[in-house]
């Protein structure tokens, strides 16, 4: 197939290099790029720099929707189907309408659950145990469209959204070759989803990730695992935001009071939830680097008792 790619980070990187394996990419769309660091230089995007890697035509609207130039352009380019992988611009119906075969995106959620930006960190956050890549044609609305293929993948206790997204981004490259020889071979149903059965999964911000204690440790532990490496769980000690990076899960018995520091070792520190025990095993001193907990200790104190905010 003709395959014109739209994507933009890390996510999306195995499958345009699946797809450059498989099939003939015409040329990539992918966001502007953007001035990070310090220095403010100018960065690719992940998708950019393979694209430049195998001599493909790249394409950076600011809005697709918007740039009469660029849908004209992808007109000429003619592909048999577009690719999206978090590509993070909304395509008009002008554009869904050009390819042969549509427009298929490759979503990190088991659809209709977790439409929306961060599927990956809510399925975590929200405790699902099981979760998993739909492919599906795309319509004008949010994650509306119809289902092409779905594959499972088991979300485990030692599971970060980091770890959780670098599963399911292969886990994703494979089920969309599948999907693409599926379609060609007209062996594939598009499925419409269930609408009453939709639940979301909204952009992530750094306040999601300041730690309530007055809750379940279990729903803590989630939420840590959840956030974790953006935007990052953190609580107060003296009103100094340290960040939890690791930790661990005692589940049972209620607390009276939470938050409160009941045991520090160089094995972990203790923290009351409402109901369990949260031990923390790596953490970030605001202004200083991630360490382990018996690292943190040699130099700095935790002090048992206290109440973190």
């Amino acid at each position: 197939m003709k395959v014109v790619f739209m994507g933009t980070p890390d996510f999306a990187v195995p499958t345009l290099k699946k797809l450059i394996e498989k099939h003939e990419v015409i040329a990539v769309f992918t966001q502007p790029d953007k001035p990070k660091g310090r220095g403010q230089k100018v960065q690719y995007s992940p998708v950019k720099e393979v694209a430049l890697e195998h001599n493909i035509p790249v394409y950076q609207p600011s809005k697709i929707r918007k740039e009469v130039e660029y849908i004209e352009e992808l007109k000429n380019l003619n592909p048999d189907v577009c690719v999206v992988v978090a590509y993070g611009q909304i395509l008009p119906k002008e554009v869904l309408d050009i390819p042969k075969y549509g427009c298929i995106n490759v979503h990190a959620s088991l659809l209709p659950e977790l439409r929306g930006a961060a599927p990956i960190n809510w399925s975590i956050i929200n405790g699902n145990r099981i979760t998993g890549v739909t492919t599906m044609m795309m319509d004008v609305g949010l994650d509306t469209g119809d289902m092409l293929l779905k594959r499972e993948v088991e979300i485990l206790d030692t599971d970060t959204a980091g770890s959780l997204h670098d599963k399911l981004m292969i886990v994703g490259a494979e089920l969309l070759i599948e999907t693409l020889e599926k379609i060609e071979k007209g062996e594939v149903t598009p499925e419409k989803q269930d609408d009453s059965k939709a639940t979301y999964a909204p952009m992530m911000d750094k306040e999601l990730g300041h730690i309530n204690w007055d809750k379940n440790a279990r729903d803590v532990f989630n939420l840590i695992r959840g956030v974790t490496p953006w935007p990052s769980a953190y609580f107060y000690y003296d009103d100094i935001m340290i960040k939890v990076w690791r930790c661990e899960l005692i589940e049972g018995g209620k607390n009276d009071v939470a938050g409160k520091i009941v045991d520090v070792s160089k094995d972990g520190v203790k923290i009351t939830c409402r109901e369990g025990i949260i031990v923390l095993k790596e953490i970030q001193k605001q202004g200083s680097k991630r360490m382990d907990i018996a690292t943190f200790l040699n130099g700095n104190s935790l002090e048992v008792g206290k109440l973190l905010k």
